[in-house]
């Protein structure tokens, strides 16, 4: 019995780190560091904020409006308008989960730990697009509702049992929790974190731009598949002529964010940390 005792030790290897343990360990990591909790307060805020700011201010204008304009309104649309903001925030967070531990150099150390590197990098999207998808719901769903509340006096809100308004809900959120995947990939090629955020505002809101003064209808068709612009569809309950189809444009966007999580895992596992 002794000298099973004494070489069971000695026989036992290092115990090997799971994909659970990762999961468990990128958890602690983003509930833990305080940029996690200021970035969301910020997205909070911002999005459901302007969602009622922009709300109050479109009903006040709404008697002086056009019949033309108020034919056009689509209170799915301007009820989730903070989302456009909001989303700054979210992409900041994607980028912060990967280039932080750059920045301190932790991610040596948790290479060392988990030196599987697909496995550790799909667990931080795993874990940034719960959390994102989460807090995405819920402030797009409270955005929907209040401005809802302050479109009530002038007879224009809708419900959620309304055609196209869940789904344009339930789409604001997936259209967060989607972008801080996004950059979280951008995160991951750049390695840098101005880099990174410069790039994500710049397929945002730079692209937008660009492709408003594209000419002809050539123009007009690029701006659709543009990723923001695919992507912010699946926010609108009424049809237009110059977005894609809601479920089609949030596709579009998905693809485009699968290209981004492609090239940053292929080059996570070929380059040195």
């Amino acid at each position: 019995m002794t000298g099973a005792s004494a070489t069971a030790p000695a026989s036992a290897g290092p115990r090997r780190a799971t994909f659970g343990n990762v999961v468990a360990a990128e958890w602690t990591k983003i509930l833990t560091v305080r940029s996690t909790f200021w970035t969301l307060l910020a997205a909070i805020i911002v999005t459901i904020g302007l969602s009622a700011l922009l709300a109050w201010a479109f009903t006040s204008a709404y008697g002086q409006m056009s019949a033309a304009d108020k034919a056009q309104f689509d209170p799915a649309a301007f009820g989730l308008a903070g989302i456009n903001f909001g989303m700054v925030a979210f992409g900041v967070l994607g980028v912060l989960v990967v280039t932080g531990e750059y920045a301190t150099g932790m991610i040596r150390t948790s290479l060392t730990a988990m030196p599987r590197r697909v496995e550790f990098l799909a667990a931080k999207a795993l874990v940034l697009g719960v959390l994102t998808l989460v807090v995405g719901q819920l402030v797009s769903f409270a955005s929907f509702l209040l401005s809802q509340l302050i479109f009530k006096s002038e007879n224009i809100n809708a419900s959620l049992g309304d055609a196209g308004m869940l789904r344009a809900v339930v789409g604001g959120g997936l259209y967060l929790a989607v972008i801080a995947l996004m950059a979280l990939g951008i995160g991951a090629l750049l390695r840098h974190t101005a880099g990174s955020v410069t790039t994500i505002l710049g397929v945002l809101f730079v692209l937008p731009i660009i492709g408003q003064f594209l000419p002809g209808d050539w123009g007009r068709t690029v701006a659709k598949f543009l990723p923001s612009s695919a992507g912010g569809a699946v926010m609108s309950a009424r049809p237009a002529d110059d977005v894609l189809s809601p479920w089609t444009g949030f596709g579009v966007f998905v693809l485009y964010t699968a290209i981004v999580l492609a090239a940053a895992f292929l080059l996570f596992q070929k380059r040195d940390a």
